[in-house]
């Protein structure tokens, strides 16, 4: 399958496609436009915000406490952050969705939005949806401010430092969580939705037709899906996700602004044993939880931090964990193919993950495999 053959198909705006098998990178992909607006084009070290491919990035930091006996996933987040209120909330609630705090009941005003502790404290004081360790329920926004907010109480330094000292700067690898000013221009710009020819066929259906519960809740304003991914809104600011003050924030769910060959490349390190030991990877890849997700309405698992192989990630693939992000968004890696693979786009596609551009150049790596 060719990456052309993708664009004609799905007519994707700009994207980047990169693989490393074996540690070796075997393919460095890129074409289109980085910006409807202007027209510019996408180059090979044109970066972009990949949304929740950032919740991977954000969790091995914390798995780099935990490997280091800074923090324990027994740990009950209180003991780190006084002021947090449920005391039966533990770190590795936070990392596998399961905490019960998915939304943040109160609307965060946009001079907020770069002042994660002031984020994380309207979280401290909220009690659980539901007992933390009894379900799980993709914690889309929330999971940064309270992963984020525990690294910084255990080391004094926000997420995005560690991601740059720990990970990004020895790599040297193209990743910030939050992006650099002299990084800002030339990341890609995003572009809401699929044109008219790919829609899906939910969106022509009958409307009388009875409706999945993923598709009723996305309808619902107040189903916990909309709630969850809509505070903070970035729909507030000029330009949505595309506003500096988003891509400078670096949300430590969905700020990561990266390359596909960097996002490539951190999960390589991460198979070879450069970022976090082999035992602690082995052990946070193993599915913690599984099955229907309460804000998704679809089955999901995770480890502690990573999606595993499930019927919305890597089905596949049962030896694969990784992240995928808002859109079409992936980043992949799988210690038994030694395969590790990105892709990065500026449509954000509102398709089913299966059908996504991303999932059919990732199948088509594995029947090469």
């Amino acid at each position: 399958m060719r990456l052309d053959e993708v664009f004609a198909r799905h007519t994707e705006l700009g994207a980047a496609f990169a693989v490393h098998v074996g540690g070796e990178l075997v393919a460095d992909l890129w074409g289109g436009i980085a910006d409807r607006h202007t027209g510019r084009p996408w180059e090979r070290d044109t970066p972009v915000l990949s949304y929740s491919c950032t919740k991977a990035v954000t969790a091995t930091v914390a798995l780099l406490l935990v490997e280091r006996g800074l923090l324990a996933l027994s740990t009950p987040v209180k003991e780190v952050w006084p002021e947090f209120a449920a005391t039966s909330v533990t770190v590795e609630h936070l990392l596998t969705h399961q905490a019960g705090l998915p939304v943040i009941e109160e609307r965060v005003p946009v001079e907020e939005y770069g002042d994660h502790a002031a984020i994380a404290a309207r979280l401290a004081v909220q009690s659980p949806l539901w007992e933390p360790g009894t379900a799980h329920g993709y914690h889309a926004l929330t999971y940064g401010f309270l992963v984020g907010e525990v690294v910084r109480r255990v080391t004094g330094k926000p997420v995005a430092e560690l991601v740059a000292a720990e990970i990004a700067g020895p790599l040297g690898l193209d990743m910030w969580l939050g992006a650099p000013d002299e990084v800002i221009p030339r990341a890609a710009r995003l572009s809401a939705g699929d044109p008219p020819e790919t829609t899906t066929p939910s969106e022509t259906a009958d409307p009388l037709a009875p409706r999945t519960a993923v598709e009723l809740a996305a309808l619902d304003p107040y189903s916990l899906m909309n709630r969850a991914l809509g505070n903070p809104g970035v729909h507030r600011l000029k330009g949505g996700a595309n506003h500096p003050d988003i891509l400078r924030a670096g949300w430590p769910a969905m700020g990561l602004v990266t390359t596909a060959r960097a996002l490539s490349g951190f999960y390589r390190a991460l198979i070879a044993g450069e970022i976090l030991r082999p035992e602690t990877l082995n052990d946070a890849v193993r599915p913690r939880v599984a099955g229907q997700d309460r804000v998704l309405q679809i089955g999901t698992s995770f480890g502690l931090g990573f999606m595993t192989s499930s019927e919305s990630f890597a089905p596949f693939a049962p030896s694969a964990f990784g992240h995928s992000g808002l859109g079409g968004f992936l980043g992949l890696g799988d210690p038994e193919r030694g395969v590790a693979i990105a892709y990065t786009m500026n449509r954000l596609s509102t398709a089913f993950a299966a059908t996504t551009p991303a999932w059919e150049l990732t199948a088509a790596v594995y029947d090469a495999l």
